[in-house]
């Protein structure tokens, strides 16, 4: 079982190896969900020298530890942003990524994912960082809005006009509604 690490593990070096095994493969999974893979292994382990490197700056009063991480990934994810934007206007022209493992019946199956995909990520193309890393940050790591905003740093308010305006733009754009 994996130790759920407190304000005083993030700032004791020798404990922050809790944090690491606590949220290491969450803050992977949200990186690799934005980013490919390889690159989201690195920048995982980037998040967490990061945090380690300014773990003495960590003030729990203004918020927990989850979505300090988050925050930290954003900033990286960030830097990466025209990498990202290439790869959604990619995927919107010729869909997902071929299945190594792929089987007959999954033909079919990537077809018509092949086509939501490319629209979704076409969708995703056309909002602006800040809104794509709200509706990021809420559908691929399940922050809550007050966790949004203080891994982005930014007022509640920031976030719940971000997501509506994102919200506004995907329906449009998918012409379905979104919820």
């Amino acid at each position: 079982m994996i130790a759920v690490p407190d304000a005083a593990s993030v700032v004791d070096p020798e404990r922050f190896g809790t944090v690491f095994d606590a949220h290491y493969e969450e803050i992977r999974r949200y990186i690799g969900r934005r980013l490919d893979l390889d690159t989201a292994e690195d920048l995982a382990a980037e998040t967490f020298l990061i945090a380690f490197r300014r773990r003495s700056r960590f003030d729990p009063a203004r918020g927990a530890i989850r979505p300090w991480l988050y925050g930290i990934a954003t900033n990286l994810i960030g830097r990466h942003r025209r990498a990202e934007l290439r790869r959604y206007r990619a995927l919107a022209r010729t869909g997902p990524p071929p299945d190594d493992d792929a089987h007959d019946q999954r033909v079919v199956d990537r077809v018509a994912a092949g086509v939501t995909v490319g629209r979704l990520s076409g969708a995703l193309a056309g909002l602006s960082k800040g809104e794509r890393d709200v509706v990021l940050l809420v559908a691929y790591g399940g922050l809550t809005y007050d966790e949004v905003a203080e891994a982005l740093g930014v007022a509640y308010g920031t976030v719940a006009s971000r997501l509506s305006r994102a919200r506004a733009k995907l329906h449009k754009s998918l012409g379905v509604e979104i919820r």
